[in-house]
């Protein structure tokens, strides 16, 4: 399975796997500033606070979306 990193954020890195994703939009609607699915990149982790991004990508139902800290 591939999966893209988003790491803009110089604290949290941002990881989506396409083949998981079933668009039920819980980012976007739980984080609109970071989550632009038309945009490319279409995720931007730095318009928010790791804790924000970390509460968020844990309720990701199908698990498409992840995170690794980058200390």
């Amino acid at each position: 399975m591939e999966t893209k990193e988003y790491s803009e954020n110089k604290d949290i890195t941002v990881l989506w796997t396409p083949s998981r994703c079933k668009h039920a939009g819980v980012c976007v609607k739980t984080l609109p500033k970071v989550y632009h699915p038309k945009d490319k990149p279409w995720i931007t982790p730095t318009e928010a606070s790791v804790e924000e991004l970390k509460n968020q990508i844990e309720k990701c139902p199908t698990g498409a979306l992840g995170y690794r800290l980058n200390h």
